[in-house]
């Protein structure tokens, strides 16, 4: 092949499933340039990836550009469609899988799996361009046709796990939100024992009584914060005394705390060992915050006084769980104990609240 006219990139080689592989370093400001995607209007069974999320765009390129010193991003694995060459930099056994990974410049590259992280790229160069000089781990397999790019694609993601949300918000060390949670459930005894940090939902069997993303997403509702924004001292405050309050006015979790009652009997018995009670507290506590700023903690207390057992069907059957009993945590079921919990604190409604209050008289 003709150095000349083809790309030249120091590789790595392996060899997986008895076929090369190439690990090499590109440059930022080449990925735009030689990695392509497949055009949105070609069926998916003519496609070798996913169409490209261009929601997801945004969200990446602002964590690459906000943290230019410590961004991290996993390798993109690409198909190579065209003629290839590897060139060892030494004879010796030790070090033949060192050397130079030659492409010709009419070979196409598609990327398997990091298409998201290519876009961002592209974007963030546009307003960073130093960044091109910086690169990423790219791994290259030679394409032996669409099929087998299809089945790369598949390989890669057949095994692959999302992390929860919880875990998310455990490792994340730069939102605000999340760092806050995490605070307040380290200084809060009742949180610090009976929080499942990795899990999003407990089963019935759990021994603890909160998941890290119910918490994380209640905290987003007293606020009324989305992930990333910022947070004042004021609201900072406001979350750890809200915490402290709502803690010592619920019996049932003291209950819990003192070994008179363990988790699986709450959640068995009681709507507040469930994820849809502490999201409507959630929209409750925002509400006072921000209606009554200097006395909001009076009608946490009055808490105590409602009657939580499951078995109080005239409260909570259409509200928190169905007809079949089962607890729901959707928006609707949020809102609607939200509103129920608001009447019992003698609180008004919004114009929204009401309407959802008519759809469930209306039974829609």
């Amino acid at each position: 092949m003709n150095s000349a006219f083809s790309y030249n990139f120091p590789a790595l080689r392996g060899v997986q499933g008895g076929k090369e592989y190439f690990v090499v370093m590109v440059p930022l400001r080449l990925i735009p340039k030689i990695f392509l995607f497949d055009e949105e209007e070609i069926p998916p069974e003519h496609r070798s990836q996913r169409i490209l999320n261009k929601s997801r765009v945004p969200d990446i390129t602002n964590y690459m550009l906000e943290n230019s010193k410590e961004y991290v991003f996993s390798s993109l694995t690409a198909s190579i469609d065209g003629q290839i060459e590897f060139q060892s930099f030494s004879d010796n056994p030790n070090f033949k899988d060192l050397g130079n990974l030659i492409v010709s410049l009419d070979s196409k590259f598609l990327i398997n799996d990091g298409q998201h992280r290519r876009a961002a790229i592209e974007e963030a160069l546009k307003i960073s361009p130093e960044l091109g000089e910086e690169t990423i781990s790219v791994v290259f397999y030679h394409d032996y046709g669409l099929s087998n790019s299809q089945q790369i694609f598949a390989d890669l993601n057949r095994h692959a796990v999302n992390t929860t949300s919880s875990i998310g918000i455990l490792y994340d060390h730069r939102d605000q939100l999340a760092m806050l949670t995490k605070e307040i459930i380290a200084e809060t005894p009742l949180l610090e024992r009976y929080t499942d940090k990795e899990r999003v939902s407990l089963s019935k069997n759990s021994p603890k009584l909160f998941a890290l993303n119910h918490i994380f997403n209640t905290n987003q509702k007293l606020l009324g914060k989305k992930k990333g924004e910022f947070i004042s001292e004021q609201e900072k405050t406001f979350l750890k005394d809200f915490w402290f309050s709502l803690i010592g006015s619920m019996t049932e979790w003291k209950q819990v705390l003192d070994k008179e009652l363990n988790p699986r009997e709450l959640r068995a018995n009681f709507i507040v060992g469930h994820g849809v009670f502490l999201e409507a507290i959630g929209v409750v506590g925002n509400y006072l915050f921000y209606n009554y700023p200097s006395d909001w903690n009076k009608y946490i207390e009055k808490l105590s006084t409602i009657d939580w057992n499951r078995s109080n069907r005239k409260d909570w059957m259409g509200r928190a769980y169905g007809q079949t009993g089962r607890i729901n945590k959707t928006n609707q079921t949020i809102t609607l104990t939200a509103n129920l919990i608001k009447r019992k604190l003698t609180l008004p409604l919004t114009e929204q609240e009401e309407e959802m209050e008519n759809l469930l008289k209306q039974g829609v």
